[in-house]
């Protein structure tokens, strides 16, 4: 289990808040991207958790133990929290090979493990091998180049893949020689006999010491593991790297040095290091953004399927709202250090909590539109937009907008300033942006009500077709073969929409539109919020 919760974490440098009071729980085996604009805390968070940086108040808990409690003075350092850490900048060691890479970070490990029975534990993986003596045989000689010669490393390679068996194994089981024999049965059959004696030789071995072996060979005393303080032996280090190394596919890179490698190459050994001590938590600064971007989609894809394998709780940092949506099961999304949403992808892009949110996510971005207007008796809203056009909004569920007004006022009156110290950098009200051919430099300050609106129009959901209500022209077309990204100029207002399909446009080319779907979202002016969800009749 790997459960995270932070409980009123607050992360500030003078009057700076980095991280203003995050409340959000991380569930085990979650694989969650911490996402907003540069500067806005999401490093910040991710090395609070990691032990990288001291919270300035607050509660981390991982499995429900705390590493962080700043009222009873606890502060569990980096090293002993079991997390794996995946910078932006690889960070791997020039003189040393792939191999060794992967493995440094074992070498130097010596805590409280449970006592095995290695040269047991080998011998029985040996004997269960043997049982099929010719698919050996066949392994090895499918090494056998066009000259008849045996490539011995790749026979390694090989068996190691095959058997998931360590480098010293499948050295045991080449120097056999079953490839060479003319009876590999007879031969395996022998080898069998050998390794049965030691196997029953050391449980006869433990068993005198008043202890004996489990099916695993881990030495058991009284029902229970026996433990010791120790190091890890070179036959543990090497079945981790290799099953790391396999997970990752960079088993054939073992004796390379980080610069004859590619960029995704090391990137994947960053990764395999990291996971090679097996931490409850991988965390992830912007491991992708060094590379080229064919290639960061592959790197998604990897992650994806690492993620299901190893079953790790995994915290990805990136201001990439595409990484974000692709990767994660939940989207934490932070602007100015303050937490905006935490919830799944879809959720996000379909019911943003605010102007912020919805203006951030989604590519191509969202159109605004700015609306006045009030409620009818039937629920729907009688809007005026888009220089003196009338429209009608139906939200999809029943809401009664003075109902929803008199909340927020009563929330925002209730809401009290909790911090410690007046908060320099102040959180200001989203200022969204209306697309128009000419921008306006510089815009009049406006008394804003109840009455006053902003609809959010995906661009998924403006609709080019013959009967649209809305007259346009092209003003951009931008194929890309499996869809078109078209600016069509309404009056002085540009929309941003999709057409999906091998469609070709010619600026200027006059269409019509019409905004489609029941996904049209409505946001107070006033306070930035969401409102509803809902379809929207232009007339």
């Amino acid at each position: 289990m790997s459960r995270i919760e932070l409980i009123n974490v607050t992360k500030r440098w003078g009057q700076f808040y980095a991280v203003d009071n995050l409340n959000m729980t991380i569930e085990d085996n979650a694989f969650v991207t911490l996402l907003g604009p540069s500067g806005c805390g999401k490093t910040t968070t991710l090395r609070m958790i990691a032990g990288l940086e001291t919270p300035t108040s607050g509660r981390i808990t991982i499995d429900g133990v705390p590493v962080f409690d700043s009222q009873k003075g606890i502060n569990i350092s980096a090293n002993k929290r079991k997390v794996g850490f995946l910078f932006q900048n690889y960070a791997l060691w020039p003189n040393m090979t792939v191999y060794q890479n992967i493995s440094f970070g074992l070498t130097n490990v010596k805590e409280e493990m449970d006592e095995i029975d290695f040269e047991a534990r080998t011998a029985a993986r040996m004997i269960e091998i043997l049982q099929k003596p010719q698919d050996v045989v066949r392994a090895i000689r499918e090494c056998v180049d066009k000259k008849k010669k045996l490539d011995v490393n790749k026979a390694h390679l090989r068996l190691i893949d095959l058997y998931e068996i360590s480098l010293f194994t499948a050295k045991t089981l080449m120097a056999m020689k079953l490839h060479e024999v003319s009876d590999p049965a007879a031969a395996a059959a022998q080898e069998t006999k050998k390794l049965e004696a030691k196997v029953a030789a050391a449980r006869e071995k433990r068993r005198q010491s008043g202890c004996e072996l489990s099916a695993d060979y881990t030495v058991m005393k009284g029902g229970k593991p026996v433990r010791s303080v120790r190091k890890m032996t070179q036959e543990e280090i090497d079945l981790i790297v290799r099953r790391v190394s396999r997970i990752v596919k960079v088993g054939m890179f073992m004796d390379r040095y980080p610069s004859e490698l590619s960029g995704g190459q090391q990137q994947r050994v960053a990764i395999a290091r990291t996971l090679a001590p097996n931490p409850k938590v991988l965390f992830m600064d912007e491991p992708l953004s060094n590379l080229d971007a064919k290639l960061r989609l592959e790197m998604r894809s990897e992650l994806q399927r690492l993620h299901l394998q190893t079953g790790a709780t995994f915290v990805y940092v990136t201001h990439d709202q595409m990484e974000a949506m692709t990767l994660a099961t939940r989207i934490c999304l932070i602007d100015n250090g303050v937490l905006q949403q935490y919830d799944e992808p879809l959720t996000v892009y379909n019911r943003p909590n605010n102007l912020f949110v919805a203006d951030f996510v989604g590519n191509p971005a969202i159109n605004f539109i700015e609306a006045q207007g009030s409620q009818r008796q039937d629920g729907a809203l009688q809007l005026t937009l888009l220089g003196g056009r009338k429209a009608e909004y139906c939200p999809a569920e029943p809401v009664n907008v003075d109902q929803w007004f008199a909340r927020e006022d009563a929330a925002a009156v209730a809401a009290v300033d909790t911090h410690a110290v007046e908060k320099g950098n102040k959180d200001t009200l989203f200022k969204y942006h209306i697309a128009k051919v000419e921008e306006d430099e510089f815009e009049d300050e406006v008394q804003l009500s109840h009455s006053d609106f902003i609809v959010g129009v995906r661009p998924e959901c403006v609709h080019i077709c013959e009967d649209g209500a809305l007259e346009g022209e092209i003003f951009s077309a931008m194929p890309t073969g499996m869809e078109t990204t078209v600016k069509v100029r309404v009056g002085e207002f540009l929309f941003t929409g999709v057409v999906f399909g091998g469609v070709t446009y010619k600026l200027g080319e006059k269409v019509r539109l019409n905004f489609s779907g029941d996904g049209l979202l409505l946001f107070s002016r006033e306070n930035g919020k969401l409102i509803a969800r809902g379809q929207m009749t232009v007339k």
